[in-house]
Order: C-alpha cells, then sequence, then structure tokens
C-alpha cells in the first residue's frame, strides 16, 4: 500500500493529502462517493478535445504566418485569432487529461503491470504510426517540395531505411523519418513512465503530517500557483527553448507539459477539487476571456486604437511581458473551466459516448494523415478560399469514419495498432462504472476510466 499521511488525525494517499483540502465545502469529505462513479465528462471532454484538434489541424494549413507540413494557397491572417484561442490550451488539456485518466484508473495499485500494459498500448500506435501513417505526410510534403520524386512505393522503401533525406524534404528530413502530430504519444511514454515511477518510490517514504489549510488560502492557490508556473515557462523558458517536439531538448513544452499530467493525476480522485472547479466554473470562464481577450488585443497592437495620451502612458509599460502574462493566466483559467464546466454538463452516460471514446485513438492517429493527403490532392484544382478547405475537413472526417468503422475496427491485428484493444471492451453495467474489460486475471481490480487514449 502506498505511503500514508496524516491530516488532522485522518489518512489519505499522497495525491489527496495535498490537494484534498482545497475546499472545506459543506463539510464534503474527501472520498465523495461521487468520485468512484465513471467519470463520463472526462470521456466526453476528451472526444471534443480532439474533434478540435481536427478543426485546429486543418486550420494549420490555412493560417497566415504559421508553419505547417504542407499549406494551401489560400491562408489568411484572420484565423490567427481563433486558432491562438485553441493553441494555448489544447495541448495542456489532453495531457491533464491523461495524468486524470491515469489516476481513475487507480494505477499506484499495481504500477509496473500497469507500465507494462502502457508500453503495450502506447508502442504499436507510435511506431506504425511512424512508419506507416505518418510516411504519408512526409511523401507529400517531399514532393510539394520538390525534394522527393513522385512514387509513394519507392518512397516507402526509402523511408523504412531510416536514413537522412536532402536537406528540406519534410520535417524531421534529418533522423531519416518523423513521427508528426503523434509527438504527444512520444512524450506521453517517459511522462506515465515516470509517474510510474514515482508512485513507486513514494510507497517507500514514511508518514508525513500536513496541516489543514483553510480554504481562504487554497482557492487562491489553485488559481494563482498554476499561472505563476505558466508565466515563468512562457517569460523565460520559452525564449530560450522554443518547441521542437523532438523530445530530448523541448524544455518548454516539458515544462509546461509535464506538471500538468502529474497535476491531472493527483487531483483525479479529489472531490473537493471538481466541487470547487464546477462552482467557481463562471469566474474561470469570465477570467479566461478576459486574459485572452488582453493578449490577442496586446499581440494585434489595439493599444494604437487608444487616445493618445493614454497611448503615452502604456508605452512605458512592459507590454510585451503583459501579454506573457495574460497568456499564462488564460492557459489555466480556460483549463479549470473546461473542467469545470464539463464536470456540470457533461457527467451522463450520453449514448453516442462508448462509440466516440473508442474512436478517438484510431481518429487521432489517421486525421493529420487524411488532412495532408486531401490538400495534396485538392490544391492542384484550385477550387479556392470556401470550397477547398470545406473539401479538406469532409475528406478527413469521410476518411476517420470509413477507416475506423470498415477496417480498423473490424481487423482484430490491426485494432492494437490504432490504440484499440484486439477484444472489443463489454460495456460497463449501468451505474458501476466498472467495465468488464477491466478487471483482467493477475491484475488489480479497478474502475475502467482508460477510453481509447491514454
Amino acid at each position: 500500500m502506498g505511503p500514508q499521511l496524516v491530516t488532522h488525525g485522518r489518512h489519505c494517499s499522497l495525491g489527496a493529502a495535498v490537494w484534498g483540502q482545497i475546499a472545506e465545502d459543506a463539510g464534503t469529505p474527501s472520498n465523495d462517493t461521487t468520485m468512484n462513479e465513471r467519470r463520463h465528462d472526462i470521456d466526453a471532454l476528451r472526444v471534443f478535445a480532439f474533434a478540435l484538434l481536427i478543426l485546429y489541424h486543418v486550420g494549420m494549413a490555412y493560417v497566415a504566418g504559421w508553419e505547417f507540413h504542407l499549406k494551401s494557397a489560400y491562408t489568411t491572417e484572420w484565423l490567427q485569432a481563433p486558432m491562438i484561442v485553441l493553441n494555448r490550451w489544447r495541448m495542456p488539456l489532453l495531457f491533464m487529461i491523461s495524468g486524470i485518466a491515469i489516476g481513475l484508473a487507480r494505477a499506484e495499485r499495481a504500477p509496473w503491470q500497469f507500465a507494462w500494459r502502457r508500453c503495450g498500448r502506447l508502442l504499436p500506435p507510435l511506431l506504425f504510426g511512424m512508419f506507416v501513417v505518418v510516411a504519408v505526410q512526409a511523401y507529400c510534403q517531399g514532393v510539394t517540395n520538390g525534394k522527393v520524386s513522385p512514387g509513394f512505393g519507392a518512397f516507402l522503401l526509402r523511408y523504412w531505411q531510416v536514413r537522412p533525406w536532402p536537406a528540406g524534404s519534410f520535417d524531421g528530413w534529418e533522423h531519416g523519418i518523423t513521427w508528426n502530430h503523434l509527438w504527444y504519444l512520444a512524450y506521453l511514454l517517459p511522462y506515465t513512465l515516470l509517474l510510474l515511477a514515482l508512485m513507486a518510490l513514494a510507497r517507500a517514504l514514511p508518514t508525513l503530517a500536513l496541516p489543514r489549510l483553510p480554504a481562504a488560502v487554497l482557492v487562491p492557490a489553485l488559481l494563482l500557483l498554476p499561472i505563476l508556473w505558466e508565466s515563468i515557462c512562457v517569460l523565460w523558458v520559452l525564449p530560450r527553448y522554443p518547441p521542437t517536439h523532438a523530445l530530448v531538448g523541448d524544455w518548454f513544452v516539458h515544462a509546461e507539459s509535464l506538471p500538468l499530467f502529474l497535476l491531472g493525476y493527483l487531483l483525479a480522485h479529489n472531490a473537493r477539487f471538481w466541487r470547487w472547479a464546477v462552482q467557481l466554473r463562471w469566474l474561470t470562464l469570465a477570467s479566461a476571456v478576459l486574459a485572452i481577450t488582453v493578449e490577442l488585443t496586446l499581440r494585434a497592437g489595439g493599444q494604437s486604437l487608444l487616445p493618445a495620451g493614454l497611448q503615452t502612458a502604456l508605452a512605458a509599460l512592459p507590454l510585451g511581458v503583459i501579454e506573457r502574462l495574460a497568456r499564462a493566466a488564460y492557459t489555466w483559467l480556460a483549463l479549470l473551466a473546461l473542467l469545470g464546466w464539463a464536470r456540470h454538463r457533461l457527467n451522463r452516460p450520453f449514448a453516442w459516448l462508448p462509440y466516440c471514446t473508442e474512436a478517438v485513438f484510431p481518429w487521432y492517429i489517421l486525421h493529420q494523415s487524411l488532412i495532408i493527403v486531401a490538400l495534396y490532392w485538392l490544391a492542384p484544382f484550385k477550387l479556392g478560399a470556401w470550397l477547398e478547405p470545406a473539401l479538406v475537413l469532409a475528406a478527413t472526417v469521410a476518411g476517420c469514419l470509413l477507416l475506423h468503422e470498415l477496417v480498423i475496427r473490424r481487423l482484430r491485428w490491426l485494432r492494437p495498432l490504432f490504440g484499440v484493444p484486439a477484444r472489443p471492451r463489454a460495456a460497463p453495467a449501468v451505474g458501476t462504472g466498472v467495465s468488464a474489460a477491466a478487471e483482467h486475471p493477475g491484475e488489480p481490480r479497478q474502475r475502467d476510466q482508460r477510453g481509447t487514449l491514454p
């Protein structure tokens, strides 16, 4: 059993003791029985997050001034603002959800068994994706850049040799192979192993005593401390280590993503945190809107619209610093708002949720390759700034749907290569939140909140 901490004479787990004090809300105990139910809100939020990811990656082909593997001839600057609104929290949310999912799966009961299963779950899709699914992205980019000769079969044989390509062939040419959008899986695997190692280490720690802090201290800390850390990331780490998604040396992404992943695990079963997330949902939503408004206004030079006297006063302020502080505040406040509203509105067994939960992982692996292929084939027809992106989006959704429904789900050997169990899982009994497939022989009994995305 893991280490125990004493808080006012009561014992609780390490994560619950640290974050279980978030609120003394009407005397609600931190082991609220509602936290033992299946979290439909987390499943639904994961589905919505990846649906937005498809829209975001389609937008990447059309937003002006931003690099992408393949760009349309119809780029526009107005897309930058909505893309920024999504960009600030889309990946932080996914890493936090992944940590929450591990917490809900009770991985601490058998961390090394969980680590073995997680490697088996993440490595096959990552490797298959790099060598097969993402290969078509590299091919389309290389042909478009004039560095690769047409002929996908010949390209694939050369690609599988994992030797450097001519400079500028495609993103990752120097390594001979690339993972493109699958970088999330490449980061999630070491993060998960690190968390599981910390779980095993925590078992050897002695019992600690922590004082129970009042809500007047904990709630401001909940709101402000993550913003402070994110501010350090964007003010100090980001300028020195811009994102590369290369895993090694990608310090800004690690500094932002790993703490949120670990925090998600710690908060997964904390009833008080979720209660406060719901109660503060209007405050966090309004504050997030204010923060992103400040960031976008400063990015657009909105101070030029103010009276001359006020412009002079603002000129003395470090507007760049203020913009990044607003960005940091928006990231965390948006996460809190999303978690609070999802808990409030989405924690119910929607009829569509089981199917979509299984479909998320295959759609995630497929979607960007389908976007690139659709754009590669449609671009020569010069269809215009509205018809082309509409067809790219439609082709992506249709391709994901057909490949998942007609191919991946039907072939047992193919399912694990897209992150889906070889055997379909039995649906959980209504009200229990326990999947029959979650209880394997020789493994601890646990509530199955893993879905199909780690």
